[in-house]
């Protein structure tokens, strides 16, 4: 049964993506669209075959952009997290801040960035920081607070110590929001280094996309945003990897 329920976690997806395919090809050959609203598959198929080593190169770049930002959020986001949770002075005057940036489209920052850091390969971290860093910070901050009463109460009882109290049962208990939050951040990171790419980027495949589109060669933009689709969805699927390392007990202990 494990091994029918694994072999359904590939085949299902590889079966979604070819039905989505068909219907493109399906639609082209029924509407006729022009090129420029919506090349055909194997238009697209054909750019990414001419451009193969070039687009690969672009992801990595993004790649890296996205895993550098990511690993600099989730650090400094646990950090923060901690922080709030420590402290209900600092969690009651910079909650609501970071609440108020969190709501301000990133995209409006973006210009902002490039002007602060310039057209950088450090503006488009800051783009990927900017977007996943909220969702860390509130796993951790929820995973923290969401301690059972009763293990806080027998931590007292067997006077454990603060520092014992958080590794052994608040650290532990949080992980599993923790992994929530870091899973919503994982395709912000991917957002952010796109927005930046697009805006003020000399490589990546956001760089790819503006050129594409600037040249109106829309087969190689639509192969650019599959590859960029393709890495957003291998990260992720790290993550939930990571997580199921991790977190073996959390199976067992949920429906």
């Amino acid at each position: 049964m494990t091994r029918i329920r694994s072999l359904a976690l590939v085949v299902y997806p590889l079966l979604g993506s070819a039905l989505l395919v068909l219907a493109w090809w399906a639609g082209v050959r029924v509407f006729h669209p022009p090129k420029i609203v919506l090349p055909p598959p194997g238009g697209v198929l054909d750019a990414y075959g001419q451009k193969t080593g070039y687009l690969w190169q672009m992801a990595w770049v993004s790649t890296w952009e996205i895993l550098l930002g990511f690993a600099i959020a989730t650090v400094g986001g646990m950090v923060i997290g901690l922080v709030l949770f420590s402290s209900r002075m600092v969690d009651q005057t910079f909650s609501p801040l970071l609440v108020a940036v969190n709501a301000v489209p990133k995209i409006a920052l973006a210009p902002v960035m490039m002007v602060w850091l310039g057209l950088t390969y450090q503006a488009r971290l800051a783009m990927v920081v900017l977007l996943c860093f909220f969702p860390i910070v509130l796993g951790m901050t929820a995973g923290l607070r969401s301690t059972p009463a009763e293990l806080a109460e027998l931590a007292r009882a067997i006077r454990a110590s603060r520092w014992q109290t958080f590794v052994k049962i608040r650290l532990p208990g949080a992980l599993p929001q923790l992994f929530t939050g870091l899973k919503v951040a994982m395709p912000l990171a991917a957002v952010g280094s796109t927005i930046g790419e697009l805006i003020g980027g000399d490589s990546g495949l956001g760089y790819v996309i503006t050129a594409a589109s600037g040249q109106t060669d829309m087969e190689l933009m639509f192969a650019a945003l599959i590859m960029l689709a393709l890495v957003s969805v291998a990260l992720y699927l790290l993550v939930e990897a990571i997580e199921w390392l991790l977190l073996p007990w959390v199976r067992s202990v949920t429906a």
